[in-house]
């Protein structure tokens, strides 16, 4: 599994700095997965912030006709940690 999770409107960064600072506008990992009922666990072998290897990261799912809806544990999310507690809700849509 690979998911890459980006913000809006980002721009190449020119600078170092601005390059540093597109790091907070992305959420990316990769590795193996499995299906436990409702929730989706992947085994994170590669990922943009180094202390999620060797992680285990669950996501609950539900599938509706050509939708799945992905909800995250509340957590701190390293990019944004100033915010707190957070959640994701994503919404995947199936295109034919």
């Amino acid at each position: 599994m690979f998911f890459v999770l980006t913000g809006e409107g980002r721009k190449p960064g020119k600078t170092a700095e601005e390059k540093a600072a597109l790091l907070n506008t992305l959420v990316s990992y990769t590795g193996s997965y499995r299906i436990e009922g409702d929730k989706w666990i992947t085994s994170v072998q590669v990922a943009w912030n180094p202390a999620w290897i060797g992680t285990e990261q669950a996501r609950n799912f539900k599938v509706e006709g050509g939708l799945l809806h992905v909800l995250t544990p509340w957590r701190v999310m390293p990019n944004w940690a100033d915010k707190g507690m957070t959640r994701s809700i994503i919404t995947f849509e199936r295109v034919i």
